[in-house]
């Protein structure tokens, strides 16, 4: 999974943001329940998934801000 670059995050709509970070959190209760029943083969997803999700959170409140204000 390669993790997508700030800059291309702020050229996504908000719905798309709003599904990837669905989609990313989905993706973490996943490899939780993988992990706690000893599935889990690429432990590293955790951490790009974790990171993916920061990146979609940051740009949404970004934006959530610079509507704010404007």
């Amino acid at each position: 999974m390669a993790l997508p670059k700030t800059a291309e995050v702020r050229e996504l709509t908000d719905a798309d943001i709003n599904d990837q970070i669905s989609d990313t959190r989905r993706e973490l209760f996943d490899l939780r329940f993988q992990q706690a029943t000893r599935q889990l083969n690429n432990s590293h997803r955790f951490k790009e998934a974790r990171i993916k999700l920061a990146r979609l959170l940051t740009v949404q409140k970004e934006r959530s801000r610079s509507s704010a204000t404007s």
